[in-house]
């Protein structure tokens, strides 16, 4: 502890555990334990404490303070104190020794507006037993002032040893801390001390931290304490790095945290993990918290590889308040399908594109690997039968086109300029999701009819244009490049740029999906495929 009376506390074993399952393993556990002891960190925070898992010496989230002896027992603490969080709810007194017995020196407990009553009276129990108890704000951004002076009252009365604004979604601007800092230090008994959890959407997790640090002289000898992770590991977006916040407070504040350790941390424990799973600031993250929701519906959105950027915003925008931080399927797919849902008249555009299509044989050109490595029989059947070809959503290189069969505004924006550049040669036909970024695309057909709700991709682009085909009264079509997908082949795309994720996962849904509309467009279209293929029905 420094003379400023400004503390560090590092959480890198429990919030960190978010990037890999708390399965640290034990030899990573015990040597940054030992690394930031030996750095002079003021609280290390050692894990969760969670009933409900079974004790692993491998993992950091652990059932009671019993197994916190049993991984970190026989250690130093030096002039440390170790302290565990609790999710309140998730582990009761029973598992929880007497402070005397245990390697704990502190527990935090992290807890929601809704329950702050009954989370109050747990912190009460914990002091009870002996423990530095810590109340973490979760959220501190929904409280209003009201709310927060309510849980001001309730706070003084159990008088924990430090009460802590927890930036849970990453919304923090130096304005607004500020805010919620002022009132409780005015409103909270003088001996409780504060502290401050952020996390980085806004890359201001550090910044935020220094300006408190920096106004604490006002603060009539209140404890500070500044939460950090090494090199920012952590849920989300990641949090101020502890190696930063040392930095700081070792040239403001006269402290003599030893950084030499903390970096080690970072090479010899931290950069492996780092490797395979990163953690930071993202565009993700940065979207999420500029819509002040939680990071899931964001995820759930780009998975869907339609959208762009501000589309996506958009339809964050349309989240209830109430919704915004507590992920919702049902709401969130159904913001979907009303926005993707442009209702348009398609009538005439599919009477025109019936008397250009309905009589010609059609090659459909999909964005499979195949495009590339079955080029030839792609060029043999060409040839052959000098067929109508129509793209989906990529324009291929080395086949002469007629059509562009549009559904994916993502895909549609990277491509816009090559396809303003074609001019006529090529024409458009766009579901009504897409929008054109100038004028007018040839033909625009609605979406709502396309789309099959029951299907894991609703608007699998391949199906749908296989129902215009069906509706155009076309009555032979040529498949290329529908590959099908697969979790073990090393591309599903023809092009890198339109890989995704969530279709190796589920890729034996996908496929299902498909043949199950194969099937029943088989009665109306006569179709083959010209390339290699996992779809059955063909």
């Amino acid at each position: 502890m420094t003379n400023s009376n400004v503390a560090l506390l590092d959480c890198t074993l429990r919030d960190g555990g978010y990037i890999n399952n708390w399965n640290f393993g034990q030899n990573t556990l015990i040597n940054v334990f030992e690394r930031l002891v030996s750095a002079n960190i003021d609280y290390i925070e050692v894990g969760f404490l969670d009933e409900r898992q079974p004790f692993n010496i491998n993992r950091s989230i652990m059932p009671d303070t019993k197994s916190v002896e049993m991984i970190y027992g026989n250690l130093h603490k030096g002039n440390t104190q170790v302290v565990a969080m609790i999710d309140y709810g998730t582990c009761g007194l029973s598992h929880i020794q007497p402070c005397a017995e245990s390697f704990l020196d502190g527990i935090r407990v992290i807890f929601r507006k809704h329950i702050m009553h009954e989370a109050m009276k747990f912190c009460k129990e914990l002091k009870g037993l002996g423990y530095k108890v810590f109340a973490n704000i979760v959220a501190t951004t929904n409280y209003n002032d009201d709310e927060l002076l309510e849980l001001i009252k309730l706070l003084n009365d159990v008088n924990p040893f430090a009460v802590s604004i927890v930036d849970t979604y990453g919304l923090f601007h130096k304005e607004g801390l500020n805010h919620y800092f002022q009132i409780l230090n005015g409103q909270l008994n003088k001996e409780i001390g504060i502290a401050y959890h952020s996390h980085n959407n806004f890359q201001l997790g550090f910044a935020n931290s220094k300006d408190l640090i920096d106004q604490h002289e006002s603060n009539n000898g209140r404890l500070l304490i500044i939460d950090g992770c090494v090199y920012g590991m952590g849920n989300g977006a990641g949090n101020a790095p502890t190696e930063l916040l040392a930095m700081y407070l070792n040239d403001s504040c006269g402290s003599h945290y030893n950084i030499t350790q903390i970096l080690e941390v970072i090479d010899s424990n931290l950069m492996d993990i780092w490797k395979k799973t990163p953690w930071g600031y993202s565009l993700k993250y940065f979207i999420a918290a500029s819509n002040g929701c939680t990071s899931k519906y964001v995820t759930w959105l780009l998975d869907k590889q339609t959208l762009s950027v501000q589309s996506i915003n958009e339809i964050l925008q349309k989240i209830e308040k109430d919704k915004k931080q507590f992920f919702d399927k049902q709401c969130i797919e159904q913001l979907y399908i009303d926005y993707q849902q442009n209702i348009c008249n398609d009538a005439d555009d599919y009477k025109k594109l019936s008397a250009q299509l309905s009589n010609k044989k059609i090659l459909i050109i999909g964005p499979g690997v195949s495009v590339n490595t079955e080029a030839g029989s792609i060029e043999k059947y060409i040839k052959e039968q000098n067929p109508t070809a129509i793209a989906i959503n990529f324009i291929p290189e080395e086949i002469d086109i007629k059509y562009l069969f549009l559904t994916n505004s993502k895909r549609y924006v990277r491509q816009a300029t090559r396809i303003n550049r074609l001019g006529g040669s090529i024409k458009t036909i766009a579901t009504s999701n897409v929008t054109k970024s100038a004028g007018q695309f040839d033909y625009s057909l609605d979406y709502e009819t396309l789309i099959d709700r029951s299907a894991v991709f609703m608007d699998n682009s391949f199906i749908m244009l296989m129902k215009v085909m069906a509706k155009l009264g076309v009555r032979e079509v040529a498949l290329a490049g529908f590959d099908g997908y697969s979790c073990s082949r090393e591309a599903n795309y023809y092009s890198s740029e339109m890989e995704y994720q969530s279709a190796r996962q589920k890729s034996a849904e996908i496929n299902a999906d498909v043949n199950k509309n194969l099937q029943a467009l088989k009665k109306v279209i006569d179709f083959k495929f010209i390339t290699d293929t996992l779809y059955e029905a063909g």
